[in-house]
């Protein structure tokens, strides 16, 4: 039975925003509307405090049905040096909810599982059905190497949903150097990626991401500006390899970082699809973007570290609300050592709330329609879509790090975070505003690394070492930890 729509607002006229304009300096009592009201992003974005129909834009949506019970990939990473406490921790969070996994390897245990062979590997995945439960990995410029593992395990079985997440760009971003020349790992990720590819149908092989930019200090324009330059370098790789373009660009994943600012990671995530729609465009391929969202390790604070529960609460809301297909959260302790069990539960349960309490992921693309989202979302697309020019017209990713590039521009942004943290025009919760006098120090898992470090293949290839500015990550709550 069809019901007349009941036309709610049509005895009110159009409004004057003369009017409102006129309310509002009053209020606002000889200060400027602009130094009041409206505030920038470290990207120079203004933000107003109203949008209307006249700043409606068209962006790319994403309206595909999702599996109301499973919208997104909750994703867990593991990273104890352990392998066999990384497999229990792992067997937990998938019984608990979660439905992948994120390895970090690094043979020394110091930022990750010690893992240094394929019989590591199977260590560290004891009990996990590969075949079910998708498995990522983060091996930096070991990538090759432990998705070779990772295929082994998996024991060529088509529909295994692996995400071996080949990264040696961020490796080299990071590190500054490479063991041999970061080309020739590019073409070595590339090489075993298309050779996994035949046997590995659903499996991603690339992830490109611009975490480094981020996590160094970077603002979210630059950050997808180097992402786009990573996807690029790595489908003209894979292109090279043997493999299609559209085969190339089927295999990618795009990595993104969110911070606790949740409308512009809502913006972000939603920017990165279009992105990636206007690049798969002009390579003349017609490929669906695949987004992994991360939550920041800068965002991160010691002192307080409950306050770091709502940072991920936000994180968690706007990968969810964005669309991301892949979400993980850290835990609430990760700026100050290995999360515990408890810590590990609620980097899960705040996932599972916002999925299955506050049903996040019913609704195709929450935030189309709201004028100010679309209108942020375009915004970050344009700048960033500038950005990766920029580096493609400096010679592509390689070169505009080896040239100090893109360090150059994060290096700029950063102080100005910075200063902006240090006048305090900016805050940080539990630290910089509202710091909490009774602060009591939260459990950690204390754990020796060299104990389980093994001996690590080597990733140098023949050749000179690449050499660029490393971006370092910080913490801006660090610079007023110890006032």
């Amino acid at each position: 039975m069809n019901h007349p729509t009941t036309p709610l607002a049509e005895d009110f006229g159009a409004p004057d925003r003369s009017k409102w304009m006129a309310l509002v300096e009053k209020t606002l009592k000889g200060q400027a509307f602009d130094d009041a009201l409206v505030t920038a992003t470290p990207d120079g974005i203004a933000i107003r405090p109203l949008y209307t129909v006249e700043d409606q834009v068209a962006v790319v949506r994403d309206l595909r049905l999702r599996d109301a019970d499973r919208p997104w990939d909750l994703r867990m990473r593991a990273a104890h040096p352990d392998p066999r406490q990384a497999a229990a921790e792992i067997m937990k969070d998938l019984e608990g909810g979660a439905a992948s996994v994120l390895l970090a390897i690094d043979p020394s245990g110091q930022n990750g599982v010690a893992v240094g062979s394929v019989q590591d590997l199977a260590l560290a995945l004891n009990g996990v059905l590969l075949d079910l439960a998708p498995v990522a990995l983060d091996a930096g410029f070991l990538g090759p190497k432990a998705a070779d593992w990772l295929g082994a395990l998996a024991k060529a079985a088509p529909n295994a949903p692996l995400a071996f997440h080949m990264d040696p760009l961020t490796a080299f971003a990071q590190a500054g150097t490479s063991p041999g020349p970061i080309e020739s790992h590019l073409i070595s990720a590339a090489t075993v990626g298309a050779r996994l590819a035949g046997t590995y149908a659903k499996a991603g092989l690339m992830l490109a991401t611009g975490r480094a930019v981020h996590e160094a200090g970077g603002s979210n324009t630059e950050e997808l500006a180097v992402m786009a330059a990573c996807a690029l370098a790595y489908a003209k790789a894979l292109v090279r390899a043997g493999l299609t373009m559209d085969e190339a660009f089927a295999r990618i994943t795009l990595g993104v970082s969110l911070d606790a600012e949740y409308f512009t990671g809502v913006a972000k995530v939603r920017a990165a699809r279009a992105i990636w729609a206007r690049l798969a465009q002009a390579c003349g391929v017609d490929a669906p973007a695949v987004i992994e969202a991360r939550s920041s390790h800068r965002m991160l604070t010691r002192p307080d570290a409950w306050t770091n529960l709502l940072r991920l609460t936000s994180a968690g809301f706007a990968g969810a609300v964005g669309g991301a297909d892949a979400v993980v959260l850290g835990a609430f302790t990760d700026a100050i050592g290995l999360p515990t069990a408890f810590g590990r539960r609620q980097a899960r349960n705040t996932q599972l709330v916002l999925m299955e309490e506050s049903h996040l992921g019913r609704v195709a693309d929450p935030a189309g329609g709201s004028w100010y989202l679309d209108s942020l979302t375009d915004q970050l697309a344009r700048a960033a879509w500038g950005g990766f020019q920029a580096i493609e017209a400096a010679g592509g990713v390689v070169k505009a790090l080896e040239s100090g590039l893109v360090a150059d521009i994060v290096g700029k942004t950063r102080a100005a975070q910075e200063a902006a943290f240090a006048d305090k025009s900016r805050k940080i919760l539990g630290v910089t505003a509202f710091p909490n006098a009774d602060d009591k120090p939260v459990e950690v898992a204390v754990v020796d690394p060299a104990r389980f470090a093994v001996d690590a293949p080597s990733a140098r290839l023949p050749g000179p070492d690449s050499r660029c500015r490393p971006l370092a990550p910080i913490r801006f709550s660090a610079a007023f930890e110890g006032a």
